[in-house]
């Protein structure tokens, strides 16, 4: 195996599924040791940004263009179980709907086979002056494929 340990990690895919593993830091934690809810938020945006990055969206590129941003307009999130310190955990991400200007993405947070956390996330493509846009075409089409078939 060729490893480049001066390259970030990078989550794969698996069929229709993105898969982001991550270790639970002291950062992440309260003074008990459990991972302090708001942090998942932070463990859901790095798996979602990873997920469009493998899947060919840049939206770096679009961003300083001025062209648009996603943002969260919407979160709901079950909390099942807790994360510990030092725990490794998986992040699965999977687009369940697409829309002109939004999608819909359904995350989950495991340990192992154990479920932590079960998310519904609504990714809205804003202009730069904060409205709601169609996002960009090519983008619409690689969602529709990831919802249907994933990446290969």
């Amino acid at each position: 195996m060729n490893l480049d340990i001066d390259k970030p990690y990078e989550g794969a895919w698996i069929g229709r599924t993105h898969h982001f593993a991550l270790r639970v830091y002291f950062e992440d934690t309260d003074v008990a040791g459990v991972v302090y809810y708001a942090n998942y938020l932070r463990f859901l945006e790095r798996a979602r940004s990873d997920m469009l990055r493998a899947a060919g969206i840049d939206q770096r590129a679009v961003l300083e263009a001025g062209d648009g941003v996603y943002v969260v307009a919407e979160a709901r999130i079950k909390y099942l179980r807790p994360a510990k310190l030092d725990d490794v955990l998986l992040v699965l991400s999977e687009v369940e709907e697409v829309r002109a200007a939004s999608c819909l993405i359904h995350q989950r947070v495991r340990r192992g086979h154990q479920l932590l956390a079960d998310a519904q996330i609504r990714a809205a493509f804003m202009s730069a002056d904060g409205r709601p846009r169609r996002q960009p075409r090519d983008w619409v089409a690689k969602f529709e494929r990831l919802k249907k078939e994933g990446v290969e």
